[in-house]
């Protein structure tokens, strides 16, 4: 066991005997997110470094505290990436982490068509609120008997223990892409969506906006060659659109993962609350305000007024009434407390669930108490 590790388990032992706080961090990009952020900072940065890269067997082990965007560009040397297009955010000073990534469950444009993080989690190592440092999973997909633990970790937000590597499948850039772009209104442009989803094409990803007082479709395509270069002939055969040159969309497609396209940027700057609603891609549109579609339509990015409770409970119902739910991603300014509807209330049976297994993982309560509303500590 190096020196890193053997230092973090010896805190993580005092806080658990000490019963005392602690906050999980890296590069704190996405400390934006969730309630408030208490205890003594428990830094992981110092748990870097990629522990074994296979290249020809689309596996990478890597430690939590590397920065993802020099375990990016170790992929890119080799022709590979993470598909699902994590998150970097940057709204703080701080440079987004493996492990971050994997305990905020975030992904970008293409998880609409590739799959969440979780989905690329082969297996990871823990150290929980015991101090007992833990293994689950491995590095292949068949790999898992009973409870999917190294899973379960993904979107836990630091709340059962700290992550300390993990093992990821990546996968080859596409041989091709190519962006397409569309007028058209929201309704028009979900119909659209639904009817090309059922049909045999390389759709990758799909960002509606109003772009310069424009409703506006770009549509991503990846795939073979042939396939995208068929597929661009014929959408623009059947609906009047242009092909946008792919060198200056790259930056656009980048701007729309980290949340810093126009119409986000417009927004912080009136001062207004970013809320997120999750829904399936064949809900209709809304109609609750300013909005933007991505993921094929089953994301809204929706922005309201700041603090104004009329406005939460009306993105919430109108999320619920689509089968989906709301959450308030970025406040405009930060809470004391977190307004009452600011995430997707958990049902009963469900909340058990959580508690126990927060429970099972860290008894005393000692990672990010109150960051997740849901855990109810």
């Amino acid at each position: 066991m190096d020196h890193a590790l053997h230092h973090l388990i010896d805190n993580i032992r005092s806080a658990s005997a000490e019963r005392r706080a602690l906050h999980i961090q890296a590069g704190g990009s996405k400390n934006f997110y969730g309630a408030s952020i208490t205890g003594a900072p428990l830094d992981v940065r110092p748990l870097t470094g990629i522990v074994s890269y296979e290249p020809s067997e689309l596996v990478v082990t890597v430690r939590a505290g590397t920065p993802l965007a020099e375990l990016e560009a170790a992929l890119a040397e080799k022709g590979q990436c993470l598909p699902f297009e994590p998150p970097h955010f940057g709204f703080s000073r701080g440079a987004a982490s493996v492990g971050g990534m994997v305990a905020a469950g975030f992904s970008g444009p293409s998880r609409a068509s590739v799959g969440p993080v979780r989905d690329y989690v082969l297996g990871l190592q823990m150290v929980n609120g015991k101090a007992e440092h833990l293994t689950f999973g491995g590095q292949v997909m068949k790999n898992v008997a009973g409870y999917d633990v190294s899973r379960l970790m993904v979107g836990s937000w630091g709340m059962l223990g700290v992550i300390t590597e993990v093992s990821l499948k990546v996968l080859p850039f596409a041989p091709a892409q190519a962006t397409l772009r569309f007028a058209m209104d929201e309704a028009t442009m979900l119909h659209q969506l639904n009817v090309w989803g059922g049909q045999s094409l390389p759709l990758n990803a799909s960002s509606w906006v109003i772009d310069n007082g424009q409703p506006t479709l770009y549509l991503r395509l990846r795939g073979a060659v042939a396939a995208v270069e068929a597929a661009c002939q014929r959408l623009l055969a059947e609906i009047p659109g242009q092909r946008v040159d792919s060198l200056t969309t790259a930056a656009d497609w980048t701007a729309a993962r980290d949340l810093r396209l126009p119409w986000f940027t417009d927004g912080f700057a009136r001062g207004d609350d970013l809320w997120r609603l999750s829904v399936p891609q064949t809900a209709p549109a809304l109609n609750v305000g300013d909005t933007m579609v991505d993921w094929l339509g089953a994301q809204r990015w929706v922005w309201a007024a700041h603090g104004d409770p009329a406005a939460a409970q009306r993105l919430h119902d109108a999320a619920q009434k689509a089968n989906g739910g709301a959450t308030l991603f970025i406040a405009a300014r930060a809470y004391s407390t977190m307004p009452k509807h600011s995430f997707i209330p958990l049902k009963s049976p469900l909340n058990r669930v959580h508690h126990a297994v927060k429970a099972e993982f860290d008894p005393q309560g000692i990672f990010n108490p109150g960051r997740m509303p849901w855990f109810g500590v």
